[in-house]
C-alpha cells in the first residue's frame, strides 16, 4: 500500500484455486476479471486425499483502496449534488503533492459565495476530507474560471492603494476579515511600499490585517511638496514621489500573524 492510500472495501473470495478464488473476490466487489487488483492468498488449495479425505479451498482476499485525490474528489462530488449542483462540471489535474480541481458551468457563482466564502470553506473541507487518515500532507486546490487568480490581483491593489494612503495621511486602515491565505497576500503588498507597515488583529473568523505608517520610517519632507497649500493650492498626491522618497525600512514585516498555516498550507488532524 502507498502512502496516503486508504481502505475502503475488501472481499474473501473462495474457489477450488486461487485463480477461481480472485475472480470470486473481484466478483464480489464488482470489478471485472481483468481488472488489476492488490490481493493476498490467505489459504492455498488443498485436493482430497483419494479425493474423499481432506482437501480444502483455496482463499484470497483483495482489497480496494483510495488514493487521497479519488477522495478528495468523490467528496467534493457528493458536496455539490448535495447544493443541487449536479451540473457543475469537475475538472482535475494532478501536481506535485497534490490536486488542483477546478470548477465549471452555468452555477458555479454559487460555489463561489460572498468574497469567495463559500470556495473557501469547500477547499478546506475537501483538504481534510483528504488528509483524513495519513501524516502525510496532501495538498486540494480548488478554483472555478481562474477567481484565485483575479482575487489575489484585486487584493494586491487594494494593499498598495491602502499603503499609500497610510504615507499621505499617517492614518491606519482596518480591513474586512480575511483567510490566512488572503491576509499574507495583503502583507507582501503592503511590504513593497516603503514609509507603511501592516499586521493582524483580532481572532479566527474575526482575524484582519489593519494597514498604517510605519513607525520607523522617517516622515516626508513636505516643504513646498503635496502638502503645501501656497499659490495654485494642494498639490496633488503622487504615489510614485511617496515612493522614492520615503527611505526603506528593511526590518518591515507583517506583525501577530503566526504561523504560515492557513488555507493553502497544511491542515493538521
Amino acid at each position: 500500500m502507498k502512502s496516503g492510500d486508504i481502505v475502503i472495501k475488501e472481499a474473501i473470495g473462495i474457489g477450488d484455486n486461487e485463480v477461481d478464488a480472485l475472480n470470486d473476490a473481484k466478483k464480489q466487489l464488482g470489478l471485472d476479471e481483468n481488472a488489476e487488483v492488490d490481493f493476498e492468498v490467505i489459504q492455498r488449495a488443498e485436493k482430497k486425499k483419494f479425493g474423499l479425505f481432506g482437501g480444502q479451498p483455496a482463499k484470497v482476499r483483495v482489497t480496494l483502496k483510495e488514493t487521497p485525490a479519488e477522495k478528495a474528489e468523490q467528496f467534493l462530488r457528493d458536496v455539490l449534488n448535495n447544493m443541487k449542483l449536479e451540473s457543475v462540471v469537475i475538472e482535475k489535474k494532478e501536481i506535485e503533492g497534490g490536486i488542483e480541481f477546478n470548477l465549471s458551468g452555468e452555477d458555479v457563482g454559487f460555489v463561489i459565495g460572498r468574497r469567495g466564502e463559500t470556495l473557501d470553506s469547500l477547499q478546506y473541507l475537501t483538504s481534510l476530507v483528504a488528509n483524513h487518515s495519513d501524516n502525510s500532507y496532501f495538498k486540494v486546490t480548488i478554483d472555478t474560471g481562474n477567481y484565485r487568480e483575479k482575487r489575489e490581483k484585486t487584493l494586491e491593489i487594494l494593499g498598495r492603494k491602502l499603503a499609500f494612503k497610510a504615507v499621505k495621511t499617517g492614518r491606519k486602515t482596518n480591513l474586512e476579515p480575511m483567510n490566512p491565505y488572503e491576509r499574507r497576500i495583503i502583507h507582501t503588498s503592503v511590504q513593497k511600499v516603503n514609509g507603511a507597515i501592516s499586521w493582524s488583529e483580532g481572532e479566527n473568523a474575526n482575524r484582519h490585517v489593519v494597514i498604517g505608517p510605519d513607525p520607523k520610517a522617517k516622515p516626508v519632507r513636505r516643504n513646498g511638496g503635496y502638502n503645501n497649500r501656497g499659490r495654485g493650492g494642494r498639490r496633488p498626491y503622487s504615489a510614485n514621489r511617496s515612493e522614492h522618497n520615503t527611505p526603506a525600512n528593511p526590518d518591515r514585516k507583517p506583525l501577530n500573524e503566526g504561523g504560515a498555516t492557513g488555507l493553502y498550507g497544511r491542515i493538521d488532524k
